[in-house]
């Protein structure tokens, strides 16, 4: 059986995240967002990511205007 799965260290998806790497690992510890640990390594996989920046995502608030009366 193949396994065919990227990890990232920390490092490594705190750059492609644009955020520091001690906010990422703070969050993971916490486990607030997803991550995988192999044994005591923090590890990061394409999933992990996705599920960082879909968690982040934000809808747009929209307000509506009151009428004059």
């Amino acid at each position: 059986m193949q396994v065919d799965v990227r990890l990232y260290t920390p490092a490594e998806a705190a750059a492609m995240l644009q955020v520091r790497e001690s906010w990422l690992r703070k969050k993971a510890s916490a486990r607030v967002i997803p991550c995988t640990f192999i044994g005591k390594h923090l590890r990061f996989s394409d999933q992990d990511i996705a599920g960082i920046i879909a968690a982040g995502a934000k809808q747009p608030v929209v307000r509506r205007r009151r009428g004059r009366f």
